[in-house]
């Protein structure tokens, strides 16, 4: 069973950054997809950010030009560089990874302050 671990999540001020990390106990070299997701308190989960395995990549508008997806297939870990934190990132940021089937990690909590 593939599993996704996520870290680097934690208390930011409104303006400041993260890194958030995302390791699979698998070879990610040949998944087409590798994605971030987040879910605010009462809210759905919704999309943030994708890259794909020729490494197009592909961002959500709230998020366009503050964060950035990246991928290392060495290190089979996908990150998010989120800068210029805003209070309404706040939420639980979740790993996917998108092939013949669909797994998630169990998610990292982000909480950015006003």
């Amino acid at each position: 069973q593939v599993q996704l671990v996520e870290s680097g999540g934690g208390l930011v001020q409104a303006g400041g950054s993260l890194r958030l990390s995302c390791a699979a106990s698998i070879s990610i070299f040949s998944i087409n997809s590798m994605g971030w997701y987040r879910q605010a308190p009462g809210k759905p989960r919704e999309w943030v950010a994708t890259v794909t395995s020729n490494g197009n990549t592909n961002y959500a508008n709230s998020v366009k030009g503050r964060f950035t997806i990246s991928r290392d297939n060495l290190k089979n870990t996908v990150y998010l560089q989120m800068n210029s934190l805003k209070a309404e990132d706040t939420a639980v940021y979740y790993c996917n990874l998108q092939s013949s089937f669909n797994a998630w990690g169990q998610g990292t909590q982000v909480t950015v302050s006003s």
